[in-house]
């Protein structure tokens, strides 16, 4: 149902039997109790619905068959002076009713069950909730929330530090891969290869140079000293007879 204003009337929360109690005046600021009340006669029952329209949200109590009214209760907000829950029970709230000509009382309210008093709470959480969400909405319309600058400043600059982690779960720091990078990419020589030992000491045969390799270092220093070349009777061919340095040559660095 629609109100002169355009808003539309909302149910929230309908529940078929409540009870209504006479409250004793207030003698303190201590909280109300449901013990100080004659619970076992109620001065009336009927049926409760809560009414939102906008933002408003109000209590009504309706007689069961006819649906008229017994008694209003606005409420403004949920902890409130409206609607109050007794200290002693979780079934039993005071309400603040009030009538057409803004005259108001206080009245005791019950419930049979528990879950129907859980309900009335959590409606009442939910309906001042999203009232609170829709003026903060309306609140940013009106003051934009400031946007973060981001951006970077003249001047202004990262440094970022990059790990690379190897096959065995090191990590080298790209400083380091960039300066392999620089000179080349080289590789060490592999480990355990064939090395030459120098002239006159003890190889083993794997080592030992073959007779091609022994003809083409003939003209190396390294090699030892030959001497010209004969040629060997009866044959006509030519030898080479190489002949060990001896220990006193200078040229040999003793290893």
């Amino acid at each position: 149902m629609a109100s002169e204003t355009g808003e539309y009337e909302s149910v929230v929360l309908v529940k078929q039997e409540v009870f209504v109690y006479k409250i004793p005046p207030r003698q303190s600021n201590r909280s109300y109790r449901a013990a100080d009340w004659n619970l076992t006669e109620p001065i009336w029952t009927g049926r409760l619905r809560m009414v939102s329209k906008g933002r408003s949200l109000c209590v009504k109590l309706e007689d069961k068959t006819s649906g008229s009214l017994f008694a209003n209760c606005p409420i403004e907000s949920y902890p409130g002076v409206a609607i109050e829950a007794v200290s002693d029970s979780s079934r039993y709230f005071v309400l603040r009713i009030q009538d057409d000509n803004g005259r108001t009382a206080f009245i005791g309210l019950g419930f049979g069950d528990r879950s129907d008093s859980f309900d009335l709470n959590v409606a009442l959480q939910d309906h001042f909730k999203w009232v609170k969400n829709e003026e903060k909405i309306e609140k940013e319309k009106v003051e934009p929330k400031q946007q973060l600058d981001l951006g970077f400043k003249e001047g202004e600059t990262i440094k970022i530090n990059m790990k690379i982690t190897k096959k065995d779960g090191s990590e080298v720091s790209s400083r380091l891969n960039n300066k392999k990078a620089a000179s080349g990419g080289l590789l060490p020589p592999p480990p355990g290869g064939n090395k030459i030992n120098p002239p006159g000491s003890t190889s083993s045969p794997s080592h030992q140079p073959s007779a091609a390799g022994a003809a083409t270092g003939g003209a190396q220093t390294e090699w030892g000293e030959f001497t010209s070349a004969g040629v060997q009777s009866g044959t006509g061919e030519p030898t080479a007879t190489a002949t060990t340095p001896s220990k006193t040559n200078a040229n040999w660095v003793q290893f």
